[in-house]
């Protein structure tokens, strides 16, 4: 089957700003682009479907370089305490949630999605609040997934009492003058409680990566990522490929305490390659927390504070031994750094791993930065040097920048996400949203790396926006390298997979700041249709 794309703007990203006049797809292949009369004598004219664009707007589609697609899905189910404003709306939502589920559904109540900086009362919703709530065991997750809060009945469930020592790494929230838990938990922290949430979601989670997958979709995403995969996820995503229910491309990154060589090993057909549309791409680290919560891993203090840091998850034995491991196992490694301290860290521990193997290409690697929030311009040398991708989440410039000057201070606060200094340096940045800590809405994402204004609508760091060309790169071409799939991914060019977006409008042709308003109109994978807009 083959379908003719024209009448709109074609962008091949190939070079800024390329259009053709249409392109020609066959069986899930890019077979040529260029003049319609010439793309229609090499058309079989018995076999070929033509689609008039009327105007929009068709590019590759958008690949999602970091995220965590299996809890997509989950986190819908949750309730969504995203648009809080202060600890009444917390009570109000997660109220209104209980009384919306099903009879027995789900021993603990689980919320995702409040924000303590943008909250009224500027504190987290600890158990004096949500014991408001209802005697079942309640648990909120904070929107960047790195914190929460219990209620008693949950802290009870989970043994989590004054005797109860953190796990290091993290904390455990105390009462004033005390050291009984007040609910709030920190980082690593987490794993007292986690073990007790799946009983709030007792639900198929098969369906619940589908779900997630529709997300993706819905947002003209077809290469995705499980960046964080417990061995449970691994399995969940090769029986949805084994029953041939991925729609899209799937790439996970057991964490590095899953032992995730053996994952590698024992799963040859998905290693480093797609089966079904899944694979297993390397291996995930985390190093520190998140700098609007404070628990970013930072060289010098927080803005008003005299000492404090944030703090390291893993000792410098501990990080080397795993850059090791991914660096002898020729596995690209991807890390979360978000502050500066992070980031030594790490590339202290693998450029001495690459200096210690046997094997001296290290750019074929491609180990991957994951947030880069407070990078330096000394250690952007040091990724070049490396070989070392850039993957930001810049978004946080909307999000979290008013709260990052006030951590930071100006000249932190104002430099957070780094992007244009990176691109100069020649690295290839790409843009992620961390999903589900925020949607997977790539073009939100754009707009906000080519405008970096805050909720309040200060414009954050100036010097650091980047062009619309540069935002696109760095969610198409440059994404796909990450993946080592820019032979086949990324571009509008003939040989390549036929994964497409269309668009209402032109990025490059309305309003730097109206590029969020862009609608998606269509996403397509291998030439297939898999969403479509409704028109109203």
């Amino acid at each position: 089957m083959q379908t003719i794309y024209y009448g709109g703007n074609i962008l091949t990203m190939e070079e800024e700003s390329t259009i053709v006049e249409s392109i020609l797809i066959e069986d899930g292949w890019i077979k040529r682009k260029g003049a319609l009369q010439e793309i229609e004598k090499e058309a079989h004219p018995l076999e070929v479907e033509k689609v008039d664009l009327k105007g929009k707007t068709l590019m590759p589609s958008f690949i999602d370089p970091h995220g965590h697609i299996s809890f997509v899905g989950p986190v819908s189910r949750m309730a969504d305490l995203s648009g809080c404003e202060n600890f009444e709306d917390v009570k109000r939502a997660l109220r209104q949630y209980i009384e919306q589920q099903e009879d027995g559904q789900g021993e603990v109540i689980i919320g995702f999605g409040y924000d303590h900086t943008i909250l009224e009362e500027g504190q987290h919703p600890t158990k004096e609040i949500l014991n408001q709530v209802t005697d079942q065991p309640v648990f909120v997750f904070h929107a960047s997934a790195h914190m929460g809060c219990a209620n008693d009945a949950l802290l009870q469930r989970a043994g989590v009492d004054s005797r109860t020592e953190e796990v290091e790494g993290g904390t455990i929230g105390r009462m004033a003058d005390s050291m009984e838990p007040n609910g709030y938990v920190e980082e690593t922290s987490l794993s007292l409680i986690q073990p007790y949430l799946q009983k709030g979601m007792e639900l198929d989670y098969l369906k619940l990566v589908e779900e997630g997958q529709d997300v993706y979709i819905r947002n003209g995403i077809t290469t995705v990522q499980d960046g964080a995969a417990s061995l449970q996820f691994v399995e969940l995503c090769k029986a949805l490929a084994e029953e041939e229910r991925l729609l899209i491309d799937v790439v996970s990154y057991p964490l590095m305490d899953t032992n995730p060589n053996e994952i590698f090993t024992s799963n040859p057909l998905y290693a480093k390659q797609y089966h079904k549309r899944f694979k297993l791409g390397g291996y995930k680290m985390f190093l520190d927390g998140s700098p609007q919560g404070k628990t970013a891993w930072l060289t010098e203090p927080y803005e008003g504070e005299e000492t404090y840091r944030g703090s390291a998850w893993y000792s410098d034995e501990q990080v080397k031994q795993f850059t090791k491991q991914a660096v002898q196992d020729n596995v690209q490694l991807l890390t979360h750094c978000n502050g500066d301290a992070a980031a030594d860290q790490l590339l202290r521990s693998y450029k001495a791993s690459l200096a210690e193997t046997e094997q001296p290409e290290t750019k074929a690697r491609r180990p991957v930065m994951i947030h880069c929030q407070t990078v330096r311009d000394d250690q952007l040398d040091v990724m070049k040097e490396i070989g070392m991708i850039p993957s930001m989440f810049v978004d946080h410039t909307y999000y979290w920048g008013d709260v990052h000057l006030r951590n930071l201070g100006e000249e932190r606060g104002n430099r957070i996400s780094p992007a244009k200094s990176a691109i100069d340096k020649g690295l290839p940045v790409n843009f992620h949203q961390d999903a589900p800590v925020i949607k997977p809405d790539m073009l939100h994402t754009i707009w906000s790396a080519v405008n970096r204004k805050t909720r309040s609508g200060v414009t954050i760091g100036v010097d650091q926006r980047v062009s619309v060309w540069e935002a696109l790169q760095a969610v198409t071409i440059h994404a796909a390298y990450q993946y080592g799939e820019e032979e086949t991914k990324g571009s509008l060019q003939a040989g390549k997979l036929a994964d497409l977006v269309i668009l209402d409008q032109s990025p490059f042709q309305v309003d730097p700041m109206q590029i969020k308003e862009i609608q998606i109109e269509e996403t397509i994978k291998e030439g297939r249709t898999l969403y479509k807009r409704e028109e109203k």
